[in-house]
């Protein structure tokens, strides 16, 4: 049964059984309640999830202001992929925007069967990196959005040149 959840992922669509039965083992269901922060910027990587249900925002915190959502991961979508690339903390925060459940996936064990499997391993990277270029580049709108709403109160964009013109 469990198997048959898998096979419905994007992530894990068309694996034959024997890859999936490797992989398995290594997943961990959580589960979260909206409003509750699952991991934060700066702590340490030490799970990728992939969301089955509920709604994930992902919050960057820059230095110099308030945290802000530069992407949101729903069903299927992959989150904390800092740990996937072997970073010591990651990046941004996830907070639970609806009350959900995911897989949890351990950098280290992923490590591992990159070694102990390395066709396998490799096939799941490349599927990782296929679920992170996807989130990239929603990732890029939403920074176009936030950006856009530090433009002046017209919604243009006037630069410096445009300010000069107008005096």
């Amino acid at each position: 049964m469990f198997r048959q959840d898998l096979a419905q992922l994007s992530i894990f669509q068309g694996m034959a059984s024997a890859e999936l039965n490797a992989i398995d083992p290594m997943l961990e269901l959580v589960r979260f309640r909206q409003g509750e922060l699952i991991f934060e910027q700066g702590h340490e990587a030490d799970f990728l999830f992939i969301l089955l249900s509920g709604e994930v925002e992902v919050k960057y915190k820059p230095y110099d202001g308030p945290p802000l959502t530069v992407a949101r991961i729903f069903p299927g979508g992959v989150f904390g992929w800092s740990a996937a690339l072997g970073r010591d903390a990651y990046t941004s925060s996830s907070l639970a925007a609806a009350d959900g459940q995911a897989y949890k996936l351990s950098g280290c064990e992923l490590r591992a069967l990159c070694e102990r499997e390395p066709d396998l391993g490799a096939d799941l990277l490349n599927r990782l990196a296929s679920a992170i270029a996807e989130r990239l580049n929603s990732t890029h709108t939403e920074i176009v959005n936030i950006l856009t709403h530090g433009l002046d109160s017209n919604g243009n964009c006037v630069g410096r040149d445009a300010r000069h013109d107008r005096k």
